[in-house]
């Protein structure tokens, strides 16, 4: 599938990208948009306002994907809880890396065009599940 979201990414749409990849769709394709009313035909957007795979509910678009898919493995479920206080900071879950990986991901992001942090940041969400596993079993 070819898959679109805005251009200049951050924590949630770096983290629904790996996902994506890791647990939907492992031959996905990714394009990124600068102008959200012309989204490219045939592509499924994800963290675009108004759109099905969005913020909804209080909801980061992570934790929209994980729910819409049935992605029920609490580890995914824990990284969710991270990546919702980094990408919305509003103290719903008790997540202490939040800041620490909203900072690395921003500061990739300001050294690396948007194909190259999707490359780069994949083995920090790698890392952050393993981490959450090992603690978890």
């Amino acid at each position: 599938m070819r898959w679109v979201t805005r251009a200049d990414m951050h924590v949630d749409r770096t983290a629904c990208a790996w996902l994506i990849r890791a647990y939907i769709d492992p031959d996905a394709e990714f394009e990124f948009v600068t102008d959200v009313d012309h989204l490219p035909d045939g592509a499924t957007p994800f963290d675009v306002a108004g759109q099905p795979f969005s913020h909804h509910d209080g909801d980061c678009t992570f934790e929209v994907l994980l729910r819409h898919y049935g992605l029920t493995d609490p580890a995914l479920v824990e990284l969710g809880r991270i990546i919702h206080e980094a990408d919305i900071e509003d103290e719903r879950y008790d997540a202490p890396e939040a800041p620490g990986l909203d900072a690395i991901i921003r500061g990739m992001g300001r050294n690396l065009g948007d194909d190259a942090l999707l490359v780069a940041s994949a083995p920090l969400y790698d890392g952050l599940l393993a981490t959450i596993r090992a603690r978890t079993d």
